[in-house]
Order: structure tokens, then sequence, then C-alpha cells
């Protein structure tokens, strides 16, 4: 079905409609929170509670961005206000592995390399690469987890964060400074993987 015309059912309470809406954009809203979070517990328990905050919100979608936009906006505010509960109540290991159905998991992103080898390099350098921007300060975590990871345009995230786009490209490049300065320093890893 047509988006808008979801949106519009969804805004005058039809479940149904909102749930076709939260369909297509499910993914997006657990793989934000998952790489805010860094765990997928806190990450299932996130996207949960952005669906709540997006369900009792739509009203006040006005349309003036991309449906998407809106989405994203929810989402990152309510992760990073989760997150800040989250993180006074405890502490999280970066080197924990956490249990699933299907066995303990850690911070490995599946990868469709060839070798194995080039597999488990890649894997390597995916977990290291999540530990370093779980470092980074909040402001500049969501600027580079929404351009570089998710792909938003500029003008996108500046919507999303509610800053000028100028903004964003100071966090962004601020970002991705110290990103490169903690990848060097405790990770040792430099060269010409994250070459601005």
């Amino acid at each position: 079905m047509n988006e808008d015309f979801l949106i519009k059912k969804a805004k005058k309470g039809d479940s149904a409609a909102f749930s076709a809406l939260m369909e297509q954009h499910f993914a997006m809203i657990y793989n934000l929170a998952l790489r805010m979070s860094g765990n997928p517990d806190d990450a299932s328990d996130l996207t949960q509670e952005v669906m709540i905050k997006l369900f009792k919100n739509i009203g006040a979608f006005e349309g003036k961005s991309k449906f998407s936009t809106w989405v994203y906006r929810v989402a990152s505010n309510t992760c990073l206000d989760e997150l800040r509960k989250i993180k006074r109540k405890k502490t999280v290991s970066l080197d924990a592995e956490y249990e699933t159905e299907d066995g303990s998991v850690g911070y490995e992103a599946e990868d469709t390399a060839p070798t194995p080898d080039v597999s488990a390099e890649r894997s390597e350098l995916k977990t290291i690469v999540a530990k370093a921007v779980s470092r980074l300060g909040e402001e500049y975590r969501t600027a580079v987890i929404l351009r570089d990871i998710n792909g938003l345009s500029y003008t996108e995230i500046a919507e999303v964060i509610g800053c000028s786009v100028g903004t964003v490209k100071s966090r962004i490049s601020r970002g991705r400074a110290n990103l490169k300065e903690i990848l060097e320093k405790d990770f040792q890893i430099g060269g010409t993987y994250f070459q601005n």
C-alpha cells in the first residue's frame, strides 16, 4: 500500500495501517538501536520503546519531512534517552557475549566474504569499530552512525537531530577524527581504513 495512505489511516487510529508502516521501518529502527547500544537485548528493548513512541505520536507527524526521516528522529532521540537511563543503572561489558536461542553471540555482523580468513578479519574489524563507535560522545556517535552506517544525507541528519547542516558536518568530521584517534590509540588500527 501507498505510504501516505497508511500514514493517514494510522493517524486515525488504524492499528493495521500502523503495523504495516512499522514492518517497512522495523529493520532500520532495530539496526539503529543495535548500533547505538551495541547490545542485541538492549536493541530489542529500544526498538519496542521506539515503536510505542511512534504509535503514541504519529498524529504529530506533519509531513514536512519524509516519514523515514521523522522515524529516524524519533528513534535516535528515544535511543539516546533510554541509553542515558540504562547508563545510570548499569554498566555493560563490551567484551561480553550474549545468549540467544541459537547460542552465544558477540559483536559480530554476518559477513559474505568469500574465504574464512577474509571473513574473520572483517568480522574482527567490525567488532573493533563497533566498540570504538560506542565510545564516541553521544552527539558525534549519532551523527557518525546516521551518516556512515545508515547512509543518510547531511540534510536528513540535520532534520533527525534538529540542528543545521553545518553543525552536522562539524559533528561528523569531529566524530570521525575522534573515532580515528580511538582506533589508532586503543586498537592500533590506522593507515587507510578511516581517511576522511
